[in-house]
């Protein structure tokens, strides 16, 4: 099994640098969380580069060229006073920037934090899986602008080295709730209103069963990977040669139940599950609660996995609904389920 780079650790002086590889902090609840987010950091005597990307509107679908988009990231990860690299937004066409994003430079630095989610899951998942370094499938930017609970601290302790673990949160909110909240006051902690109810398949009393895996974590954002097989960004074929097991992370955004059906199919036909051990999937975005023809968000998943005969795990703390654990991609990762809440320890 050939390891994949633990990057630097943050220090309490480092700097942190904020890019835009997909979409910036241009229009609310961006502009606010952005501003709250900084003065929080800024609090605990950390420091800021800004890119121009952040500022920036121009583009279709994107902060603005993807060119543009993909020189600053690169510039950022290379440059030497940049300790740590966390993403100002998620989106729509990172596949864009992807393109033109300039791995070999990203190859000869030294390896750096990267944290995003969402459609930074364009960079994250080949940083991984092609150039062998680990990065945080964790929030942007604009999620630390709020008070800071459960997900915010255990993303920075991760940045900074302190804690190799999480575990997932007793309540969830539903994304039209999010939305309402975040319009009333973009900046105001989460009203946490259902309780979370992870789901085990095959079949299990959930409650009063464990369940202990182990393996590589990898993963991110379906609607993303679904575009990235196939591609020279695919390098999971190789992956599967160097790793005897893998964890897979999976949440979707925009995807309706057919779509999250779909886009399984096409990675299973791919290969790209052939060394799964677990699959691991946050609650979804647009498919919660949805029904297409007699398939749900769940036998989405099952029908098309259960061909794999290894644990399913749904419903978890992963994602686009609120809140949601930041995990390291890339890291040997022993996972257990117990008495209704899942833990993460990374070996580091």
């Amino acid at each position: 099994m050939k390891n994949i780079t633990t990057p630097p650790f943050l220090s309490k002086t480092g700097t942190i640098g904020i890019t835009a590889p997909s979409f910036g902090c241009t229009i609310e609840p961006y502009i606010s969380r952005f501003k709250e987010a900084l003065r929080q950091f800024e609090a605990l005597g950390y420091k800021f580069k800004i890119g121009q990307t952040v500022y920036k509107n121009d583009g279709l679908g994107i902060s603005t060229d993807p060119e543009v988009a993909a020189k600053e990231l690169v510039d950022f990860y290379c440059d030497p006073g940049v300790d740590i690299i966390i993403s100002a937004g998620g989106g729509e066409l990172m596949c864009e920037t992807l393109s033109h994003i300039d791995f070999s430079r990203i190859k000869k630095a030294p390896a750096k934090w990267f944290m995003g989610y969402s459609d930074n899951t364009n960079f994250i998942f080949p940083l991984v899986t092609g150039y062998g370094v680990k990065a945080i499938y964790g929030p942007n930017i604009t999620g630390f602008g709020k008070p800071w609970e459960e997900p915010e601290i255990q993303s920075l302790e991760l940045l900074q080295g302190k804690s190799n673990k999480v575990c997932g949160y007793k309540l969830f909110i539903s994304p039209e709730e999010e939305k309402k909240q975040e319009e009333e006051n973009p900046c105001a902690p989460y009203k946490l209103t259902q309780e979370k109810k992870i789901k085990i398949f095959p079949p299990v009393l959930e409650d009063s069963y464990t369940l202990i895996t182990e393996g590589i974590l990898i993963g991110g954002c379906l609607d993303v990977l679904a575009n990235l097989a196939g591609t020279a960004f695919d390098f999971v074929e190789d992956f599967n040669k160097k790793h005897k097991k893998v964890i897979w992370l999976l949440e979707a955004c925009d995807l309706s139940p057919m779509g999250i059906r779909r886009a399984l199919w096409q990675l299973k036909e791919a290969g790209w599950f052939n060394k799964a051990v677990t699959f691991i999937f946050g609650r979804p975005y647009a498919a919660w609660g949805q029904e297409m023809m007699g398939v749900d968000q769940y036998n989405a998943i099952t029908d098309i996995l259960k061909a794999f005969a290894v644990p399913i795990i749904m419903d978890v703390d992963v994602g686009h609904t609120s809140p949601s654990m930041p995990l390291i991609m890339g890291a040997n990762t022993s996972v257990t389920v117990k008495e209704g809440n899942i833990f993460f320890d990374f070996e580091l």
